[in-house]
């Protein structure tokens, strides 16, 4: 072969290659980006909240669908697990996340100097005002409300019916008389799972703060060592709610978890639990449909005051000031609650009840329970969510004190007295 056809051949063949090369890379989106240098940032999310978890990983891939150089890790621990604990574990071991979850108030405190300023953010001006309080401070928003939820006894309105209970309770002694007319008709009045640290520790005792006539003075005076818990008339009801519960309920509450206390309430065997509008989805996957509402959580006698329910936020989503892709985490917050997909995953998939004016409260995508905590907000009958004002530690101490009062180790005196000890050693000197 001559030099001149060795030319052309080689020419040829480069010519050939080239093509085949450029056919590879074409119509690849996000191998033309990587080609071109562009880096795909990962943002960590951290959250505590179980029940979302798989469609928050949903939601991660859709965002990146849009934003392919942004990746969205979802990272959680919640139910049992201690999730304040496992959050300062992190920053102290250098793996602080980008987004994380605060409750507001005494833990924005705690965090504030970790906190991006969001007040800048497209969102803020569509807030409900209930939802924005919590993460407000010095006229600045800290933190992205997720959602609004409401707890109290969800309870199953066909038992009722059958126990011949015709007006809801009100009151204690209706309560107590409810729970009679129950187990008269061979039903388990109540399905207790006081295994949880954070149902009773948390959510539960955050009724006899919300009752006090000012709550936030009744918290003040507490770190002050002006007020006490022991003494206080609506402790005193609280630990007679409790016992209560227990004397009308499933044999081991101390050893009863979240996801048992559900299973025993949708099918049938217990017609009230203490939850929220979040046990919608575990309600549903077991009995679609179910006949349920909720009522407030009855201490003393009087009806005007009881027909309240518990509403807060639990949990923010904030942005780690010091993250090296804060701007990136803001991105997906926004998209969070201003996208089709996003706003549809939190009333549909979540039956969360919107924290923004911007979505849609629409009672078929929030279920009963969400719908009937939403129709109490809008009655304005809401008692703050008390336990975010909460000295850092607290609840779990106070749920180690009620669980020793259930278990009958300490009588009412004990527990107010351990109540008092575990927030008189965590507060603010």
């Amino acid at each position: 072969m001559s030099k001149t056809k060795l030319s052309l051949s080689a020419l040829v063949l480069v010519l050939a290659m080239s093509i085949v090369l450029s056919a590879c890379g074409g119509g690849n989106k996000e191998g033309n980006a990587a080609s071109s240098g562009d880096e795909v940032k990962t943002v960590t999310l951290f959250q505590f909240k179980t029940e979302i978890v798989e469609g928050l990983n949903e939601l991660a891939a859709e965002f990146q669908k849009e934003y392919p150089n942004i990746k969205i890790d979802v990272q959680t621990v919640g139910g049992g697990a201690d999730y304040a604990a496992s959050l300062k574990t992190k920053f102290a071991s250098g793996e602080a996340p980008d987004i994380f979850s605060n409750g507001g108030f005494a833990e924005l405190d705690l965090w504030q100097d970790k906190l991006e300023d969001l007040s800048d953010q497209p969102w803020v001006k569509d807030l409900v005002p209930l939802a924005a309080e919590p993460m407000t401070k010095n006229g600045k928003i800290y933190g992205m409300p997720l959602n609004l939820e409401g707890f109290g006894y969800i309870y199953n309105k066909d038992l009722f019916a059958k126990a011949g209970i015709t007006e809801l309770p009100k009151t204690y002694s209706q309560l107590e008389d409810a729970a009679k007319k129950l187990q008269a008709a061979g039903i388990t009045p109540f399905a207790n799972a006081y295994q949880e640290w954070w149902l009773i520790g948390n959510q539960g005792i955050s009724v006899a703060f919300a009752q006090q006539d000012n709550p936030d003075e009744f918290i003040k005076g507490l770190n002050e060592g002006t007020a006490s818990i022991v003494g206080n008339e609506k402790f005193n009801e609280w630990a007679k709610l409790m016992k209560l519960t227990v004397d009308y309920g499933n044999k081991n509450p101390l050893t009863t978890d979240y996801n048992t206390q559900v299973a025993m309430f949708a099918n049938g065997e217990a017609a009230m639990m203490q939850e929220g509008n979040w046990a919608q989805t575990a309600i549903d996957a077991i009995s679609p449909d179910m006949n349920i509402g909720i009522l407030p959580m009855a201490i003393g006698e009087d009806p005007a005051v009881n027909d309240k329910i518990n509403v807060g936020i639990p949990e923010n989503l904030v942005v780690n000031k010091d993250s090296d892709v804060k701007e990136e985490a803001k991105t997906f917050l926004n998209w969070l609650v201003t996208s089709d997909i996003g706003k549809q995953y939190i009333t549909k998939e979540f039956k969360f009840i919107p924290a923004l004016t911007t979505i849609e409260a629409n009672p078929e995508d929030m279920g009963a329970i969400g719908t009937e905590v939403y129709n109490y907000v809008q009655e304005g009958k809401v008692l703050g969510l008390q336990s975010s004002k909460f000295p850092d530690g607290v609840t779990q101490e106070f749920s180690n004190v009620i669980q020793q009062y259930i278990a009958g180790k300490v009588d009412e005196q004990g527990f107010a007295t351990g109540l008092q000890a575990a927030w008189d050693k965590l507060k603010k000197q």
